[in-house]
């Protein structure tokens, strides 16, 4: 079974940091796109950042300076450094990653989504 488990939220004064990890386990057999998206109530899942297997990141316009994506490949993980948090980073975050498993009839490629950590920036 494939999973996705994410650790790091908590609450934070503004202009504080956070580190989100999230660690991918299972069967498989290799890691795309990994990434992290929130959301607050009402509202739709917002992309935050991405990062390739390559390396490569893109960013929300909204964290542009702020928060970093990185990821450890030899651990399956994917990390957020959040820097400089304001009040209206405050949802719940969620790991994102396309996985490439192992299968009862081989491998597929499919997205996974972890539980989310909740962030809480107060003012």
């Amino acid at each position: 079974q494939v999973q996705l488990v994410e650790s790091g939220g908590g609450l934070v004064q503004a202009g504080g940091s956070l580190r989100l990890s999230c660690a991918a386990s299972g069967s498989i057999f290799s890691i795309n796109a990994m990434g992290w998206y929130r959301q607050t109530p009402g509202k739709q899942r917002e992309l935050v950042a991405t990062i390739t297997s390559g390396g490569s990141t893109n960013y929300a316009d909204s964290v542009k300076g702020r928060f970093t994506i990185s990821r450890d490949n030899a651990k399956n993980t994917v990390y957020l450094q959040m820097n400089s948090l304001k009040p209206e980073d405050t949802a719940v975050y969620y790991c994102n990653a396309r996985l490439v498993v192992f299968t009862t009839y081989g491998k597929g490629d499919y997205a996974y989504w972890g539980q989310g950590t909740q962030v809480t920036v107060s003012s």
